[in-house]
C-alpha cells in the first residue's frame, strides 16, 4: 500500500500545532499526518503601522516565540494568524454582537482579502509563509446578517464570518485563491513547506 508522502517524511519528527482553532486541528488530521496540539497564551499585539499580510506573519510568529526555548531538534512548531483586511483597515474577532454586526455590514457586498501567515519554526531555522485571497461578499440583508450571528455565534473568527457555515452558502458571489485558506490555513502551502522542510 502506498503511504502518505507527508507523513512518512515526517515519520522522524515531532510535529506541534499551537492553536486552539478546530478548523485547524481538523486540517492536519485531514492531512493524514501525526502532531500534537500545543498552547501557550500569548498577547497578540502588533505595531499599528502594519498592514494586512505583515500583521498576520508579525503575529504568527509572535506566537512562536513563547516556544523555542523549549523545542527539541526533532520538533516542528506551527503557528499562523488570520487576518481580513478590507478598505485598509483589519478587521479582528468581533467581541461582540454589534461588532459582528458592523463588520459584517463592511463586508456587505464588498471585494475583501483574508490574509493567513504561517510559521515553521525548528531549533535552527524558522520559515514564514502567507497566502491571500480574495472573496466577494454578496449584499447581505439585515435579517441575514442578524440570523447568521444569532445562530452561529461566530465570535473566533476574523471578520466574524466562516465561509464553511451558512454565511458561506448563501452569500459568497466569488472567491480568487486558496479556499482552505479562507477556513483558517492554506493547506496546500503547509504542505508544500513541510515537504521542503523535511527534505
Amino acid at each position: 500500500m502506498t503511504k502518505n508522502p507527508l507523513a512518512e517524511k515526517l515519520k522522524d519528527y515531532k510535529l506541534i500545532l499551537a492553536s486552539g482553532s478546530p478548523r485547524r486541528k481538523k486540517f492536519f488530521e485531514d492531512l493524514g499526518v501525526e502532531f500534537e496540539v500545543q498552547l501557550k497564551p500569548v498577547e497578540e499585539v502588533y505595531p499599528k503601522e502594519l498592514k494586512g499580510e505583515e500583521i498576520a506573519s508579525y503575529l504568527a510568529k509572535l506566537k512562536s516565540s513563547v516556544f523555542i526555548d523549549r523545542l527539541k531538534t526533532n520538533e516542528i512548531l506551527v503557528t499562523s494568524d488570520t487576518v481580513v483586511w478590507h478598505q485598509n483597515e483589519s478587521l479582528a474577532k468581533a467581541e461582540s454582537e454589534v461588532e459582528a454586526k458592523e463588520m459584517l455590514k463592511k463586508l456587505s457586498g464588498q471585494w475583501h482579502e483574508v490574509i493567513t501567515s504561517v510559521c515553521f519554526t525548528a531549533k535552527t531555522q524558522q520559515k514564514v509563509v502567507s497566502a491571500t485571497t480574495k472573496v466577494k461578499l454578496a449584499e447581505l440583508t439585515v435579517e441575514e446578517i442578524a440570523y447568521y450571528i444569532e445562530t452561529f455565534k461566530p465570535y473566533d473568527k476574523a471578520g466574524a464570518y466562516g465561509i464553511q457555515e451558512w454565511i458561506g452558502l448563501i452569500g459568497i458571489e466569488e472567491i480568487r485563491g486558496l479556499y482552505t485558506n479562507v477556513v483558517g490555513l492554506p493547506t496546500q502551502l503547509v504542505y508544500k513547506t513541510l515537504m521542503a522542510i523535511v527534505a
